[in-house]
């Protein structure tokens, strides 16, 4: 099992933690991680571009000129692709971008994820993160005190709203909960900080 150092909110270490090597220390299959962040960006696609083909502008249902005789080439319909007003060629038209993965497969992901930042020293573990009031210059206090000044992806246990709040106007910082947690913001992330209480309860949902 990984042994990683918890912090306070002052930044100083208060103790240490194993994480379980079931989530934290598998072996990384970057495949599966990419497969996670394409599919996550493509169900994030609307899909709502439109364009129209020549069949569907309006118009253009007389000949411009006879076949033959006028020198000019032969047309048939002045809503054609190579005229002004006229249709596009293979238009693009609304569509579905999302795949599926199954479960197995999305879970890997996350374990490799989570692993590749414990190899990389990009995990802080706080004992907890708790605020009196909104404070966004006191959450900024706490992520410079944690070193985690830049794009900090702050995972709670709970949907503390004084914690979610104070981070809102922070650019360098995002807050999730261990049930909306996924492979694009932990990839997209500098610096992965957990609560105690956010470790034991990816924990137990995923080992």
């Amino acid at each position: 099992m990984a042994n990683v150092s918890v912090y306070n909110m002052e930044g100083k270490e208060v103790g240490k933690i194993d994480l379980n090597d079931a989530i934290f220390g598998v072996e990384v299959n970057e495949h599966l991680v990419h497969m996670a962040v394409l599919q996550q960006l493509a169900d994030n696609r609307q899909g709502t571009q439109k364009a129209k083909t020549r069949s569907e502008v309006s118009g253009g249902g007389r000949k411009p000129w006879r076949q033959k005789g006028t020198g000019h080439a032969r047309q048939v319909s002045i809503r054609a692709p190579q005229w002004k007003g006229g249709g596009v060629v293979f238009a693009p038209v609304p569509r579905d971008y999302s795949f599926k993965m199954n479960k197995k497969e999305k879970r890997a992901a996350l374990k490799s994820a989570l692993t590749d930042k414990v190899q990389n020293n990009s995990i802080v573990v706080v004992d907890e993160l708790k605020f009196d009031e909104i404070k966004t210059k006191r959450f900024a206090e706490v992520m410079n005190n944690l070193k985690a000044t830049r794009k900090a992806l702050v995972v709670l246990a709970d949907n503390d709203q004084n914690v979610v709040l104070s981070a809102r106007n922070l650019a360098e910082a995002n807050t999730t909960l261990t049930n909306t947690l996924n492979v694009y913001d932990i990839v997209n992330a500098r610096t992965l900080v957990l609560t105690k209480d956010a470790v034991a309860k990816i924990e137990e949902v995923y080992c």
